[in-house]
């Protein structure tokens, strides 16, 4: 406490010095932010209302999919608790090994094609539990736009936790124009819940890409016949219900649960079944529903540098001060 007083003139002084570090700290990350984000044309928050629906699977395929489609993909896995991302894609690389000239730190990199990012490949112990409040988690989502390096993106894939808590409510403050792509399977209890995410994206005003009915019927392992032992339909109606895009829907295959396990992800493979085959349908809808058109520059037109303000020979992304992004 002395030393406090001696050297900042007492405890306000020191108060008013904190806040204003922090302050300057998260104006330079707000910087990073923006610029990070004027290079990807689409931010796809994927998220469920409740647990269990096949939240993280239809995430890892959308990213996969589209990436197989020619597109420059990202994938941010922000399930803070339960983060699969990188098990699913069989990801083992770690921070610690990864260095990057520019200050950034570059996302792990699946098949040479999507640039994947989870807490998992920060941690030293991937089962070590994640007990976090609110403000860490914020914080560590904040830095997924502001200290990776996406470079330019045409689609970042975001898998977010079920519900509308912390996880999905900083997605949406921290990246403008981000559209939900909602997740729900059959049963009503299912849709009850999906209904809450749809209302939850209306009060942030989030657009909404469209639903995806998860787990519409099984498909046999031995006849490849689909049976709906949930039921079928309820997703198309909750969309109807709402006026949103109905996106397809997708049975349950066991060897989608055999993928995703092994980390090789089925849905994304050349196999011929009514999984793959509906999966794809979902992707070209999204491709649809946010298309990327061929004159679109993500406003690097002019610009030498790594930068999304497009100011010319006066961008200097190194010094934030005369960088106009």
């Amino acid at each position: 406490m002395s030393s406090c007083t001696s050297s900042c003139g007492g405890k306000s002084s020191c108060g008013s010095a904190q806040s204003n570090a922090a302050n300057a700290h998260l104006a330079q990350q707000d910087i990073a932010i923006t610029k990070s984000l004027g290079k990807i044309r689409h931010k796809i928050l994927v998220m469920s209302g409740k647990g269990g629906v096949g939240k993280s699977t239809v995430a890892v395929n959308l990213a996969l999919g589209l990436a197989e489609r020619g597109w420059k993909v990202g994938l941010m896995d922000v399930d803070l608790h339960g983060p699969d991302v990188c098990r699913m894609l069989n990801l083992t690389g770690s921070l610690e090994q990864l260095q990057s000239a520019n200050g950034l730190v570059p996302p792990l990199l699946y098949n040479g094609k999507v640039k994947v990012v989870s807490l998992e490949y920060m941690m030293k112990d991937r089962d070590e539990a994640i007990i976090w409040r609110g403000p860490l988690k914020i914080q560590a989502i904040r830095q997924f736009v502001a200290d990776m390096d996406w470079g330019e993106l045409d689609y970042l894939i975001v898998d977010a936790p079920p519900g509308t808590g912390d996880e999905p409510l900083s997605v949406a403050q921290t990246m403008p124009n981000v559209q939900a792509l909602v997740v729900t399977t059959p049963q009503e209890v299912a849709l009850a819940d999906v209904r809450k995410s749809l209302n939850f994206c209306k009060t942030v005003k989030m657009p909404v890409v469209g639903v995806v009915e998860n787990m519409s019927g099984f498909v046999c392992p031995h006849c490849s016949q689909t049976v709906d032992i949930f039921g079928t339909g309820g997703g198309e109606k909750t969309a109807r219900d709402f006026d949103l895009p109905f996106l397809g829907r997708v049975p349950m295959d066991p060897r989608v649960v055999m993928g995703g396990d092994s980390g090789t992800p089925y849905l994304s493979s050349s196999a011929d079944s009514p999984a793959v085959k509906a999966f794809a349908a979902v992707i070209s809808a999204v491709e649809q529903r946010l298309p990327i058109k061929a004159d679109l520059r993500l406003n690097m037109a002019g610009s030498s540098a790594s930068c999304g303000c497009a100011c010319g020979e006066s961008c200097a992304p190194e010094k934030t001060e005369t960088c106009a992004c």
